[in-house]
Parts: C-alpha cells; structure tokens; sequence
C-alpha cells in the first residue's frame, strides 16, 4: 500500500525549519541574544519612552575619516589617451587634499560646517604654484570637461571670482551612489565630448 504524504504537514515542518534557521542566523548577528529577547526589550523601550526606537550601532572612529576616491580605470584611461599634461597631472593630485565631501568643490577648509569655495587666486596658494599658471591650467581642465568654472563673486581688482569643481568621473569625495545633483548638471554636456563619453566607468 502506497505511502500517503500529507502535504500540509510537510510544508508546516518546513517552515518552523526555515523559522528556526532565521532565527538561529539572528542570535549569531546579535552576539547570541536571541530575537524574541530583543524584540521584547525594543517593545518596553518603546513603551517607556513613548517614541519610536530602532537598533542602531555605533558609528565606527573611522567614518569620520576624509578621503577622495580616484576612479583608476577612468584615469587610466585618460593616461593611456594622451588627454592630459604633465602638468594637469600634477595639478589634479594636489588639489585632491582639499575637495569638498558632495559637493566635488576645490575648498578652503573641508572640516568647515560650511566650507568656502576656493577662487583662483587661493587655490595657487594651497597648492604653492603660481597664479597665472594655475589659472592656465585650470582653464585648459575645463576644456577637457574635468572642472568646472561657477561664479562665485569678484576678487581683488574687481576681477571675477570662481568656485571651481572636479568631474567625479575622476575624481570624486561622496557617495558613488547619490552623486549631487548639481554636478551631475554640471558635467552633463561634458560627458558627451570625444574621450569622456568612453570613459570605462561612469556614475551618472
């Protein structure tokens, strides 16, 4: 006499199977405390303070760290296609120190609340080159699609004063994953020219 298999049972027996691997997996997340303990905790929490609490961990010393990302392929790329000076070589990785989180900006201060754009004129300084060969360098950047040149207001003489930002497709302090939008406006039209358009990797 053939075996009857009651379906109903089996699939009951695999989900408290399921049910008790997931919460095995949750008690080896969370030091061995089982989820029960801990959902019962949050609950009295909740109800002690009137608002609601979720579990969070402490942020680690280290994500306060500053850093900028170098896109290696993209620059790589750019390397091997001749399209920058030795010169604009050099300039790019000394500005690196002071490139503003977000929002791509050549800066004064990173750590500021609120860091200032640095003009022409400051940005020689910070990096001790000459203004005027800086000033040539930059311009020559900005028609390669690299930075971007925005008004930002007069400096001595009356002359124009520039924010000045990096094309994250190079260079980039901020999350690949939500890249400001204004540089996404920014280097729109750019991304198009010959060499860019083929860059190996793209964030927008």
């Amino acid at each position: 006499m053939a075996k009857v298999v009651d379906f109903n049972e089996a699939e009951k027996k695999a989900r408290k199977k399921d049910f008790d691997l997931e919460k095995l997996q949750y008690a080896l997340d969370h030091e061995g405390v089982p989820q029960d303990l801990i959902e019962n905790a949050m609950e009295l929490l909740s109800k002690a303070t009137g608002k609601e609490l979720y579990i969070g961990t402490k942020r680690s010393p280290q994500s306060k760290v500053r850093f900028v990302q170098i896109m290696q392929e993209n620059l790589n790329f750019l390397y091997e296609n001749s399209y920058l000076t030795g010169r604009e070589k050099i300039f790019l990785m000394e500005i690196m120190p002071y490139v503003a989180f977000d929002s791509n900006g050549i800066v004064l201060d990173i750590k500021a609340k609120n860091p200032a754009p640095a003009n022409i004129s400051e940005i020689a300084d910070l990096i001790g080159a000459d203004r005027s060969n800086t000033s040539k360098t930059i311009n020559s950047l900005k028609r390669k699609g690299l930075l971007f040149k925005g008004e930002s207001g007069l400096e001595g003489n009356n002359a124009k004063a520039y924010a000045i930002f990096i094309n994250p497709h190079v260079i980039y302090a901020g999350d690949k994953d939500n890249v400001n939008e204004a540089l996404k406006v920014m280097f729109h039209k750019a991304m198009k020219m010959p060499i860019l358009k083929n860059l190996p990797n793209k964030l927008f």
